[in-house]
């Protein structure tokens, strides 16, 4: 039934202008990290849709983007978004804005695996620079 499915993945199916469905057996994968994986679900010019998982424990590196606005959802289990020295904790079906140039870094502290997507526009790979890590 349509009314439960969320929103962003309709959003996301209008955008990608795709006439099949897309899922992470068909996507294009790649690792991040020591351990993540991530699957483009939709990859254009004008944004980007990537499913990630990251195995307990684990974190990507603290970092900014001066152009691309990001939206993180979990789809399953529970992630710690740091954003400009805020800690954002996040349950199931909850989301969060990254404001370009806001410094972040996505954690899962939990012990189970994190399952998120996260919606880019602009795309943000080449929009990358290092954050200070915090004190």
């Amino acid at each position: 039934m349509i009314r439960n499915i969320p929103i962003l993945i309709l959003v996301v199916a209008a955008l990608s202008g795709a006439d099949s469905a897309t899922s992470v057996r068909t996507a294009e994968h790649y690792r991040w990290g020591d351990c993540c994986d991530g699957w483009y679900l939709v990859k254009n010019d004008h944004i980007n849709v990537i499913q990630e998982k990251m195995p307990p424990g684990s974190s990507e590196t603290r970092h900014l983007h001066h152009k691309a606005q990001q939206f993180f959802y979990v789809l399953a289990g529970e992630a710690a978004l740091e954003i400009d020295g805020r800690l954002v904790v996040l349950h199931e079906r909850e989301g969060a804005l990254v404001q370009p140039g806001s410094a972040h870094r996505m954690q899962n502290m939990s012990r189970r695996n994190l399952e998120i997507l996260v919606t880019s526009e602009p795309p943000s790979h080449g929009d990358r620079e290092d954050a200070p890590a915090l004190k």
